[in-house]
């Protein structure tokens, strides 16, 4: 386990003591939880702009694609 120092503003360290007084959590593990909930949106929020980006890729090999079959139905008649 590591050790850090960090620096909260006023407001959030007051309103975080005073939701653990309610919950009766320990500082140390409501800031760990936070931090893994948080971590686990910025990964979501990651993989959403990859999916777009690789979307996009395979969107534009798509409609080529889709071009060619139209192509071959005018063959066919």
């Amino acid at each position: 386990m590591k050790t850090l120092s960090l620096k909260l503003d006023d407001f959030v360290f007051q309103e975080t003591e005073q939701l653990l007084e309610k919950i009766k959590k320990p500082r140390n593990r409501y800031i760990n939880e936070a931090l893994q909930y948080y971590n686990r949106i910025q990964k979501k929020k990651i993989l959403a702009k990859l999916l777009v980006a690789e979307s996009k890729l395979v969107s534009e090999e798509s409609m080529k694609t889709l071009a060619e079959f139209e192509n071959l139905d005018e063959y066919d008649c």
